[in-house]
């Protein structure tokens, strides 16, 4: 099913282009970041599942990091830093939300490791307020706007730092996670990845191409398309992943994935782009839209107190879905 896909989006790119495109290229790079969910599993079996958990959330942003390398060789800076800001908020906000959603209305009152989800949603608004800042200086019209770049530098660099720093506490596990016995071999789990990767890579470029035709077409923002639909796309794995955990009434590790994942957006994807930027004009920063710094703040402060209490319900479930439509709808309108 995958590879059909990647190859009705190659038909797409070269034969139809514009909206058909993008969309089927869409639906292509979800595919192959679930294919990349089923080969990090298989490892998980030999390495185990705190281990597997950091190698998923690295090879998961795959078509994420490819797809904003390409936006970037595009001059798309509008769209990769609406494309961040919105895997965060995809993950903290969003599909937090449905997880709670599906899981309440499936399980009743859930309840999780207050204290692990507390230290992740911790780090994930100290990571949020450390990205918004070079924004704020610059809003505030500081003496730090007239050196946003340097400063972003800075933060990317502290960001980095954190991220190695707490590798350790990421190789834990939740405790609730199934052993599944490996059905693949080493080298069809490193085959699949590498082949994946690289089909990642190849849809990502044809995604970026159709991504202009396709803003221009349906009349949407650059940030729009950034903040929810590359977002979305690039973390399908994520998504999925943590919505069943919660629906299996496995809620420790449910809001240990969805959380983890947005603060590997920001810890590990947003650093690594601002470095790797520097090979392109204009640079990435991360002085944001003033809009997309606040909501980026409210979403790790909003995260970290809906976790504070160990419990979750699909009233909670349903004030965050909503909350999400209104911060997309906000960026419907613009260039």
């Amino acid at each position: 099913m995958t590879l059909a896909l990647v190859a009705a989006a190659a038909v797409c790119h070269f034969a139809l282009g514009d909206v058909t495109a993008f969309v089927v290229t869409a639906v292509a790079l979800a595919a192959l970041a679930r294919t990349v969910g089923h080969a990090t599993e298989q490892l998980g079996s030999r390495l185990g599942s705190g281990a597997a958990g950091v190698v998923q959330s690295a090879l998961g942003n795959l078509p994420e990091l490819f797809i904003a390398l390409f936006a970037l060789n595009k001059g798309l800076v509008t769209v990769v830093q609406a494309a961040l800001v919105g895997s965060i908020l995809a993950n903290s906000i969003l599909v937090l939300g449905i997880a709670f959603l599906a899981g309440g209305l499936k399980n009743g009152v859930q309840r999780f490791n207050s204290n692990r989800a507390r230290m992740i949603s911790t780090l994930l608004v100290l990571s949020a307020a450390t990205m918004a800042l070079p924004s704020l200086a610059n809003g505030f019209h500081t003496p730090a706007a007239a050196h946003s770049e340097a400063l972003s530098l800075i933060c990317a660099g502290v960001l980095l730092i954190v991220f190695v720093v707490t590798i350790p506490t990421f190789l834990q596990s939740t405790g609730e996670e199934e052993h599944v016995p490996a059905r693949w071999s080493p080298v069809t789990t490193g085959v699949v990845l590498g082949g994946a990767g690289v089909l990642a890579a190849l849809t990502s470029d044809w995604f970026v191409t159709a991504l202009t035709p396709a803003i221009h077409t349906l009349h949407m923002s650059q940030a729009f398309a950034g903040l929810v639909i590359v977002a979305i796309a690039g973390n399908a794995v994520e998504n999925v992943v943590g919505v069943q955990l919660a629906m299996r009434n496995q809620a420790d590790f449910a809001i240990s994935v969805i959380l983890n994942s947005a603060l590997q957006v920001a810890l590990a994807l947003t650093p690594v782009l601002v470095f790797a930027s520097l090979f392109f004009t204009p640079h990435l920063t991360l002085v944001f839209p003033m809009l997309l710094a606040l909501v980026l703040v409210i979403a790790g402060i909003l995260g970290a107190l809906i976790v504070n209490d160990g419990e979750s319900t699909w009233q909670e479930g349903t004030v965050l879905v909503g909350f999400y439509v209104v911060i997309a709808a906000s960026f419907w309108w613009g260039t």
